[in-house]
């Protein structure tokens, strides 16, 4: 199942379509060795790309990457803007302010001991699933992007992304020049195909987080879908490994970023570029959606 990673372009860059969702290095603050090790495995695998943030665990998985890989232009780096790390019973607080986003832009510089980062993802909360703004949060996107846009002129940041948003907001934002969007979607979560298709027809890169679904509870989950189960029995695979086949085979713009603490799971989504789905596999996954909203159970309830 082994085979060369496809690429695709991220922020001018190319870069391998299976990268690494850094939020499990939160788990190796008190062994950032294994973090370390976790990530070079990573990279001889091909892969070629993080996607981090700051509040990852208080800055833990930032300082794992700056460990691993220093500030080599080899290894394309995504952080995020928009949400700070607080000592709360919910651990994150929307920072969505123009001045709260460049002081975060600063710390995640700092904290992975770069000059430039290649793109940084402003984290709204247009939609869920987590944070909604309220009060002084409830900041106009273009107050939003104008800092966002000087600071890429500032060479503080390459790209500009947008995470949490609707297709609205992406037509509002797409003049300033954004490169990707993170928004959750998978294959039995798609209520935002409008805007996967409308990041296809602007040329932007589409990042799904949960891109296996069930990350809350009650929330559908890829491999417990018994067309993905079947599917993965016929091809030989998990069917984690399929649900994240059938994201780059539904569009050409799709880059994923799974994200593990185990090596052996690393090695399982890297190994899924190896993945083949026939014309009736992907049919067969294809149709999962239709016939959740036939059955009325179309978009989540999102937290």
């Amino acid at each position: 199942m082994s085979a060369p990673l496809d690429t695709g372009s991220l922020g001018g860059r190319t870069v391998t379509r299976i990268g690494y969702g850094a939020m499990a290095l939160e788990r190796f603050e008190g062994d950032p060795a294994a973090g370390v090790a976790l990530l070079h495995r990573a990279a001889e695998l091909g892969v070629d790309h993080v996607d981090t943030a700051d509040f990852y665990g208080n800055s833990v998985a930032n300082d794992v990457i700056r460990r691993a890989f220093g500030d080599s232009d080899a290894i394309t780096v995504v952080s995020k803007v928009g949400a700070v790390r607080v000592d709360a019973p919910v651990p994150l607080a929307l920072a969505q302010r123009p001045a709260e986003l460049r002081a975060q832009v600063e710390s995640n510089l700092r904290t992975l001991g770069r000059e430039r980062i290649d793109v940084v993802n402003l984290r709204r909360a247009d939609t869920g699933p987590g944070l909604r703004a309220e009060g002084e949060q409830l900041v106009d996107l273009d107050d939003q992007l104008a800092e966002m846009v000087a600071m890429r002129d500032e060479g503080l940041i390459g790209g500009i992304g947008l995470s949490a948003v609707t297709a609205d907001v992406v037509r509002r934002a797409v003049p300033a020049g954004i490169v990707c969007v993170q928004n959750a979607y998978s294959l039995v979560a798609r209520e935002f195909e409008d805007l996967l298709e409308l990041c296809v027809a602007e040329d932007i890169a589409w990042v799904p987080f949960f891109p296996l679904g069930g990350a809350f509870p009650g929330l559908p989950k890829v491999g417990e879908e018994p067309a993905v189960v079947r599917v993965a029995a016929e091809v030989g695979a998990t069917p984690a490994q399929v649900g994240l086949a059938w994201l780059l085979g539904h569009a050409s713009n799709v880059v994923l970023i799974p994200g593990t603490s185990s090596v052996q799971h690393l090695e399982e989504n890297v190994a899924v570029g190896g993945v083949v789905l026939d014309a009736g596999q992907t049919a067969a996954l294809d149709a999962v959606w239709g016939d959740r909203v036939a059955a009325g159970i179309d978009a989540p309830s999102w937290p």
